[in-house]
């Protein structure tokens, strides 16, 4: 699961500049057509959890605590990807991502968890 937490981490660092380039362009284009849309500025704010829990879930890959949170910010990232759609429809597809991103960090808590369960104590030496 630390491959699969470390490969996660670099997509979403890397999709961050993705989302945030759209989301300037669709944020400058509800400007333009002067229709109130938030969908560019809930695009920002999905960037920059994407970008947090990414290197989070990098530095983070042994940790349970650590990736808890991520799972929480890329759930987080995901409802308000999926409800705020609006001319940026790209926004459902990120939102998505994150959702499946969150699942894969619930996964590694889990057996995370469960490892730390099921390790044994390690034995003193006798002198």
């Amino acid at each position: 699961m630390k491959t699969a937490k470390l490969v996660m981490g670099i997509v979403s660092t890397v999709l961050t500049f993705v989302v945030m380039f759209q989301s300037c362009a669709v944020g400058l284009g509800e400007a333009i057509l002067d229709e109130g849309g938030t969908s560019g500025g809930a695009g920002m704010l999905v960037a920059f959890m994407m970008l947090i829990a990414g290197i989070v879930v990098i530095v983070t890959r042994q940790s349970k605590g650590g990736t808890i949170f991520c799972a929480v910010l890329y759930a987080l990232a995901g409802v308000i990807g999926i409800t705020s759609r609006g001319l940026f429809a790209d926004l459902v597809i990120w939102g998505g991502l994150c959702l499946i991103f969150a699942v894969v960090c619930v996964v590694s808590a889990i057996q995370l968890g469960k490892a730390k369960n099921t390790q044994e104590l390690p034995k003193e030496e006798v002198k």
